[in-house]
């Protein structure tokens, strides 16, 4: 029976990454799909970071130039009436990530493997599982991942990826939490975006809408609230924008490039965590923490472990 979820407070370990888990205590390996312009050298900070914690990891081998070799969509039809499709023009990806999981199934000696999806490389595992299945995988964990396509109609939004988020959402399997493959969605709220023009109510709630439909005991989300505040700024404007391109609204929470409403799936357990950066580029582990930063890693890094 559907039942309405109440969230609830992360409480982080009181110790030190390596004294909670012990590097000599080897984990499920992980394979880290890099997101749209990312290389695979922006995620070696966060390699060394799950070693740590012992779990293997490999990142699927991406150039910030292996990323033009999207431009071959142009020539497709369906990119100017926005129904691309993934495949056949992300069929480079796609072969980095097989051979990335087949590196870590060597090291998991014939075990499952869990996928780290940042930013895009959420939705592209979701294609990934969708074509070449996933029998091999226990947990898909997407960091900043726009699992929505935008809202159709609306004035000033135009859908970025040409219809490969709606090709997403309507013919790859729907996320179902359980305990053979959990889906773990983790969306950042760094900073609240303003409408380009008029007022914005910056000053909002924190709190995530959930949907009623989803199991209490399979999905729920987390909300390390710490009561941040946001001033209307002309990069508050601006961020507003991104916001709206990706979900139809710019007076949202979220990490500085995707929603944080956006960065949620149903189905999935979905975690929100503040004052959380999009990307390791210009992040600052100090200042400005990504998602894969030491702190903001240990919230989430027992969704590996389990």
């Amino acid at each position: 029976m559907a039942s309405a979820l109440s969230p609830f407070r992360f409480k982080p370990h009181s110790s030190s990454a390596s004294a909670s888990w012990p590097s000599t205590t080897k984990h499920r390996p992980a394979v880290i799909l890099p997101g749209l312009g990312n290389n695979s050298r922006d995620y070696k900070k966060l390699e060394i970071t799950l070693g740590e914690y012992g779990v293997p990891t490999v990142v699927a081998e991406v150039s910030r130039f292996d990323w033009f070799r999207n431009a071959a969509g142009l020539v497709d039809p369906n990119y100017w009436r926005g129904n691309l499709r993934p495949r056949p023009v992300l069929d480079w990806y796609f072969k980095r990530v097989n051979d990335a999981i087949r590196e870590a199934k060597e090291l998991s000696q014939g075990g499952s493997v869990s996928l780290i999806g940042h930013s895009a490389g959420g939705w592209l595992a979701r294609v990934y599982m969708e074509e070449f299945g996933f029998s091999e995988i226990s947990l898909l964990l997407t960091l900043g991942t726009p699992h929505l396509p935008p809202p159709k109609g609306l004035p000033g939004v135009i859908d970025q990826t040409r219809g490969l988020l709606d090709y997403v959402e309507k013919q790859c399997t729907k996320a179902v939490y359980t305990p053979q493959l959990k889906y773990v969605c983790i969306a950042g709220r760094y900073i609240h975006g303003a409408r380009l023009f008029g007022n914005s109510n910056v000053d909002v709630d924190p709190v995530v809408a959930i949907d009623t439909h989803q199991p209490t005991s399979e999905v729920a989300i987390v909300n390390n609230k710490t009561n941040p505040t946001s001033i209307s700024t002309f990069r508050a404007r601006l961020v507003g924008q991104g916001y709206k391109q990706v979900c139809g609204q710019a007076d949202v929470w979220g990490d500085g490039v995707v929603p944080e409403i956006s960065a949620h799936l149903e189905g999935a357990l979905n975690i929100s965590l503040d004052n959380v950066y999009h990307s390791p580029v210009g992040s600052d582990d100090a200042l400005r923490p990504w998602y894969g930063s030491p702190a903001i890693v240990e919230k989430w890094i027992h969704h590996l472990l389990n």
